[in-house]
This record gives structure tokens, C-alpha cells and sequence, in this order.
């Protein structure tokens, strides 16, 4: 079977990256989280509004929101607990916990299993105790429904509304595999589309035993998740070692907790519900942001 260990959160990484939201209210505010480093790859702060610019289909749009200060987030945690994962299990329950007692204070977290079929163990919930009780439940055995874990967690992600821009919080899906997806009853292109509609980052991690040689179709399943995380503004990781995921989970921890949250209003008129491409452009030399391909513009409301 062809390894790959898929962890897919909803936010920022890597280079710099952008999660866009909108608000409803009098405009349409579209939000944005942006994780910016450099060429090292590590995180830079204390940039401010006049370092950044925004473009919408090549337009640049004026920054009307501007913070530098931690946002509360929620995130979707998904564990591949299929057959193949047996014997890695344990550590990656380690690991996943060690990841939930890095939330913020404000954090909100679900934790999901998937082999055969998805199971929410535990609610979005601030409590780490409850959290952890879930993710010790995992029990490997089955296949691997990937897409519909990920397609059930962008749903359930909806129900995590802001009734104002106070309320808002960024949102991420971790997904964590050791295989192709094998049995959804949805396929990619209904969770990529799903995905680039939502407000959430998708982080991917693919797990390969190191004396696993490559079989065909492989590159084909490595595509999907990259094309997933790099849509959404997340990142793909690929390691050789479950041990590895500790350290991953903390990278991802510090880009969730160090990211700039800005906004603008459109200068596009149309309500057409057209993809609109954005992209985030740093002032200063060296350094750099990964953005959200874009997002899906606003309808005439019936």
C-alpha cells in the first residue's frame, strides 16, 4: 500500500499564507490570515500595514483591517486510524495531544477519526482534558476515507460562524494518514471544490516509511494533497518518521499563533460569484507570503 501520511489543517504555512474569509455586514470585508517568513523559512513579526499589499485579480486593493494580534482559532483535527496505521498509532496520539495543549486560551478544537468511514469524537471544545479522551479512543482498523473526513470537517467548520468581526476566528483542518484514499463516496474534486468555497486552511502531512520504494499512482495521490493544502493557503509536510510529527504540529502551532489578520473591501463591483485570484505581496526584500488562491465573490442576494 503506498504510504502517505496526510495531515490536512486550515491555515497558514511554509514560505507565508492566507486564509480569506468574508464578512457580511455593510460591505463584504474578505479577511485575511497571513503567515509571512523567510528565505529560511523562518517566521517574521512585527511587520506593519504599509508592509503588505493585496491584489485581486491583479488589482490592489486598499487594507481597511489591519492587526499584528493573535486570533482565536478553529481547528479540525482528523487521524487516519486505518489497518496501516496500527503500529504507528500510539506515537501519533502523542503527538496529536502534545498539538492540543498548544492551543490559545480561546482555541475551539475537533478531533475526528477515519478508516472506513469518518467519526467526530469530540465537538469543537476548548477543554484539553476532552480533547485528549478522544484522541486515545483511536483504534486502528479498516480503509481509508480520507475525502470524506475532509469534506465532513469543512461542513462541520460551517457551523463555526462570527456574528461580527469580534467573533471571528481563523480556521484550519489537520488531517493525519498513512494512505491513499481508498474508499470515500466523494471524490477530490468535490472536496477541493468544497474546500476552496469554505474559510478554512488545509495543512497536508504524507508519511513515508523510508525503505518504501515508489509504486504508481503515488505521485498522482501527492498531487491531490498539495494542490488541497496550496488552494486553501495550508502546506504539505512529508516525513519518514511518525516521531517527526511532534515537531510538525509545533511548526504549525507557532504559524497559527504568528499571523498577520487583515482585510479589504473589493474594488470589483460585480456579484457574479466569480473566482477571484488574490495574491500578498511583501515590501520588504527577503521576504515573502502564501496566500489562498483566492475565493468565490459574492452572488445578488434572492
Amino acid at each position: 500500500m503506498r504510504r502517505v501520511i496526510l495531515l490536512a489543517l486550515a491555515l497558514v504555512l511554509g514560505g507565508a499564507a492566507v486564509s480569506a474569509q468574508i464578512y457580511r455586514g455593510a460591505a463584504d470585508i474578505v479577511l485575511l490570515n497571513v503567515t509571512v517568513t523567510d528565505s529560511d523559512g523562518h517566521l517574521v513579526s512585527g511587520l506593519d500595514r504599509d508592509s503588505f499589499q493585496i491584489f485581486e485579480d491583479g488589482a490592489l486593493q486598499r487594507i481597511s483591517n489591519f492587526t499584528r494580534d493573535q486570533q482565536p482559532i478553529a481547528l479540525s483535527i482528523l487521524v487516519d486510524t486505518s489497518t496501516s496505521m496500527e503500529k504507528r498509532l500510539g506515537v501519533a496520539q502523542q503527538a496529536a495531544i502534545g498539538f492540543t495543549q498548544r492551543l490559545g486560551p480561546k482555541d475551539v478544537a475537533q478531533i475526528m477519526s477515519f478508516n472506513s468511514r469518518a467519526e467526530t469524537l469530540q465537538d469543537f471544545t476548548g477543554d484539553r482534558s476532552a480533547l485528549e479522551t478522544a484522541i486515545l479512543k483511536t483504534r486502528a482498523g479498516g480503509s481509508t476515507a480520507l475525502y470524506n473526513a475532509v469534506y465532513t470537517a469543512l461542513n462541520d467548520l460551517k457551523r463555526v460562524v462570527a456574528k461580527s468581526p469580534e467573533e471571528i476566528r481563523r480556521q484550519a483542518i489537520v488531517v493525519l494518514s498513512d494512505g491513499e484514499d481508498t474508499s470515500s463516496l466523494i471524490d477530490y474534486e468535490q472536496v477541493q471544490e468544497s474546500a476552496k468555497r469554505s474559510e478554512v486552511s488545509v495543512y497536508t502531512i504524507a508519511l513515508r516509511s523510508k525503505d518504501e520504494s515508489p509504486q504508481k499512482g503515488f505521485n498522482e495521490a501527492d498531487f491531490v494533497m498539495r494542490t488541497l493544502a496550496q488552494d486553501t493557503g495550508g502546506s504539505v509536510f512529508h516525513i519518514q518518521d511518525v516521531a517527526e510529527l511532534s515537531g510538525v504540529y509545533q511548526r504549525i502551532a507557532d504559524e497559527l499563533a504568528n499571523q498577520y489578520t487583515m482585510g479589504y473591501t473589493s474594488t470589483n463591483p460585480k456579484r457574479d460569484g466569480a473566482w477571484r485570484r488574490i495574491v500578498v505581496r511583501i515590501t520588504r526584500p527577503g521576504v515573502g507570503a502564501r496566500t489562498k488562491s483566492g475565493y468565490f465573490g459574492p452572488t445578488i442576494s434572492r
